[in-house]
């Protein structure tokens, strides 16, 4: 008899025969002869007596045509196959819908999700037909019941929920030097370890580039000044090996002559030893600069993920004060400042600045010279970003400044925002190390939910509570997924955890990575805190100091019950300030379809980026800094601050200097500024004027406007969901 169902999305039920009366009704009653129901009672009894105890749902419906067929009325069971087939492509619809767009390659948000990615090259419809697929395979197959109640109604949203059957990471700090040191095996092919300059650079890139297809988000390199300064020594070095066969001389004795710097000279007037450095120094440069510019080519040419979309590429830099080092710097920014091609803006790596006290930041520090000339980089070609190491949460204790690997202590970013710094697991570092998934809770339709309570204090009290239940399913979810993770083995990522995750050097092939796992974090981020205060007290954050108080008050106990995760769960649970790029509108979609057009909340088609002041309001940069800058703290797993700035930077590094400042002043962890600079999509010329309409190279009017998205630069706003198109739109000047 059967007691047990066994549904499509894999869960088990309690079996009623109920439903099979009600089924087999619905068919007679679209017949000449309507309903039997002592005969549909019949046939549901017949089944029920099968000898199986759990049946799935299709051999269940099987058992019925039987049944029907060997009754008089054969008629129902064709009714009963044709509604039965009907009920299976209504299932199927939506999807078939969505393939239909990909295939037309028509410009919606589901075939925009990713900016970074061309839906409509033939691997980019390939990826998005098995990113949808696999979707509803998730959905219905890997999601526990009150999880995907929480996701269809938009609760929460499972970031890369395409990628999660393949039990795949997101992101990882390489730890280059292992690397460069040891070479390393991709698939067939292997690598010696580095001896000059121009493969270090080269396997900086393959390395990034290989592990981009084993991992599902972003790949970085923790302290790129550090890891490549000893190939400029090396390279110095057979200039000197290369002078010495020339001339018939020994010069091996200059190997390791002390350099305050690598710096291009003249030669003439020079004699001796002095010539033979200075040229060795020379030709060291040229060809440092050359290994720069190849490493920024590649990556904003080698194509992952079945050859659609170049890699998700971060670098952290600034902090290495040695010649060779502060050699590494210089070249990544002159390349960087030269622009690529015909003086294209490098859209990757995404470069970031470590911005440290008495290292990089103050006029009296040795690196001072090159954080100016970082200022003015950005200032023309937006990058690089700014990593505040002196915020208080992002100091270590165990940094010193004789120690030759302080970069170990040195907290590094993904260029988006992801930050992965303290362990309960293992060393507190961000090197080896990632985000393992993360999932966003929409923050927005809690409090919507709450806004029919007229007394201010029950409506902020319910709004807590419905937040504490939104927290512990996503919390909930991300464990789940956390356990379905761990049971990969570690030859499914032959090069991540061939030793660049922290400890996966010590697992046999077939050994489940879940030893290791733990050293990366799992991350709960939200979105739309100002439409929260919005709903709640009728103003946000940036224009309130009682919203402000709020706003803190709610982010700071959102930290607190996700650091409670960590014991609850055992695992590294941290706090996100979602970088929402597909989510931005999709929260909002579903929240106005519920809830209509509410004025500040659902009016737009997006909602407000994590604890950012909204877009559209107009402030000065200090104002924005000294709202957003308390969150920071809170949020560990990584947060964003940018200005936008007006006009022309190019000729201004003291106004992205000024933006540093703020950050320095209010505690801020991680920021960046945006600016005008146009772009022509075909020849590649630049300018920042504010209304070009006509390349003035190559006369074409197919003229973008370069933009940053959630961290990141996009070549072309085409790519751009709604949502952040809407956003685009809105954004206002801060002056």
């Amino acid at each position: 008899m059967i007691k047990k169902v066994l549904k499509r999305d894999g869960r088990e039920v309690t079996f009623d025969s109920q439903k099979i009366v009600a089924a087999v009704m619905k068919a007679m009653a679209v017949t000449e002869a309507g309903e039997d129901i002592v005969l549909a009672a019949k046939i549901a009894d017949a089944v029920t007596k099968n000898n199986k105890e759990t049946m799935s749902v299709e051999e269940i419906q099987d058992c019925v045509e039987m049944e029907l067929m060997k009754s008089p009325r054969k008629e129902v069971a064709k009714k009963y196959i044709a509604y039965r087939n009907q009920r299976s492509m209504a299932r199927n619809a939506k999807s078939n819908e969505i393939f239909q767009e990909i295939i037309d390659a028509q410009a919606t948000d589901i075939t925009r999700e990713n900016a970074n990615m061309n839906a409509d090259t033939p691997a980019g419809m390939m990826m998005k037909f098995a990113s949808e697929a696999t979707k509803s395979y998730v959905d219905n197959c890997l999601l526990s019941e009150d999880v995907r109640e929480a996701v269809v109604n938009g609760y929460i949203h499972i970031h890369d929920k395409d990628y999660y059957p393949t039990k795949s990471l997101t992101c990882i700090q390489h730890p280059l030097d292992k690397i460069l040191e040891c070479g390393l095996k991709a698939g067939h092919g292997e690598s010696r370890p580095a001896k000059r300059i121009e493969t270090a650079s080269v396997l900086a890139c393959i390395s990034m580039e290989t592990v981009q297809n084993e991992m599902h988000g972003g790949q970085a390199i923790p302290a790129f000044d550090y890891y490549l300064a000893p190939y400029v020594r090396k390279t110095f070095q057979e200039e000197i090996k290369k002078l010495s066969d020339l001339n018939g001389k020994d010069y091996s004795y200059l190997n390791d002559v002390k350099l305050d710097d690598y710096i291009r000279r003249d030669l003439v007037g020079m004699q001796g030893e002095e010539r033979i450095i200075q040229h060795a120094v020379n030709q060291t440069v040229m060809r440092v600069h050359q290994s720069m510019e190849a490493f920024v080519h590649n990556m904003n040419t080698i194509h992952s993920r079945g050859g659609n979309q170049v890699v998700f590429s971060s670098i952290n830099y600034g902090t290495d004060t040695s010649a060779e080092g502060r050699c590494i710097i210089r070249e990544i920014l002159n390349t960087t400042y030269e622009g690529v091609g015909n003086g294209s803006t490098a859209i990757f790596p995404i470069q970031i600045w470590k911005k440290k006290k008495g290292v990089s930041y103050l006029p009296t520090d040795p690196n001072y010279d090159l954080y100016k000339f970082a200022c003015k980089v950005t200032a023309r070609r937006f990058f690089p970003n700014f990593l505040n190491l002196d915020a208080t949460y992002n100091q270590d204790e165990a940094w010193k400044e004789d120690d030759p690997k302080r970069y170990e202590h040195e907290v590094a970013t993904m260029g988006c925002r992801t930050r992965v710094y303290g362990n309960k697991f293992g060393p507190k570092t961000s090197i080896g190390r990632g985000n393992l998934s993360f999932t966003t809770v929409n923050i927005v339709r809690l409090a919507i939910e709450c806004m029919n309570e007229p007394d201010q204090s029950k409506r902020i009290a319910n709004f807590f509570q419905r937040l504490d239940w939104a927290l512990d399913i996503a919390a909930k979810q991300l464990n789940e997924r956390f356990e379905f993770q761990k049971t990969a083995v570690k030859k499914q990522f032959p090069l991540l955890m061939s030793g660049l995750w922290l400890g996966s050097e010590k697992l046999d092939p077939e050994e489940s990575v879940e030893k290791v796992l733990n050293q990366g974090t799992l991350s709960i981020g939200f979105i739309g805190l100002a439409e929260c205060l919005i709903a709640l007290i009728g103003k946000h954050h940036g224009e309130s100091e009682e919203a402000q108080e709020l706003g803190l008050r709610i982010v700071s106990h959102m930290a607190d019950k996700i650091n409670g995760f960590a014991e609850t769960f055992q695992h590294n649970f941290t706090f996100l300030a979602t970088p929402a790029e597909g989510l931005a509108g999709r929260f909002t979609k579903m929240d106005r379809k519920k809830f209509g057009r509410i004025p500040g909340i659902t009016d737009k088609d997006y909602y407000t980026n994590s604890s950012h002041v909204p877009v559209y309001y107009h402030c000065t940069p200090e104002h924005k800094a000294k709202i957003e800058g308390p969150y920071n703290q809170y949020e560990n797993a990584g947060h964003i601050f940018y200005v936008e700035i007006d006009g022309d930077a190019t000729h201004n590094p003291e106004a992205i200097m000024a933006i540093v400042d703020l950050m320095d002043k209010y505690d801020i962890g991680y920021g960046s500024v945006n600016h005008n600079r146009n772009r022509c999509l075909d020849c590649g010329y630049e300018d920042a004027d504010e209304n070009l309409t006509e390349c003035p190279h190559c006369k074409s009017k197919n003229i973008d406007t370069l933009q940053r998205i959630t961290g990141y630069l996009v070549g072309t706003t085409n790519r751009w969901n709604s949502g952040k198109l809407a956003e685009l739109h809105d954004r206002s000047v801060h002056k």
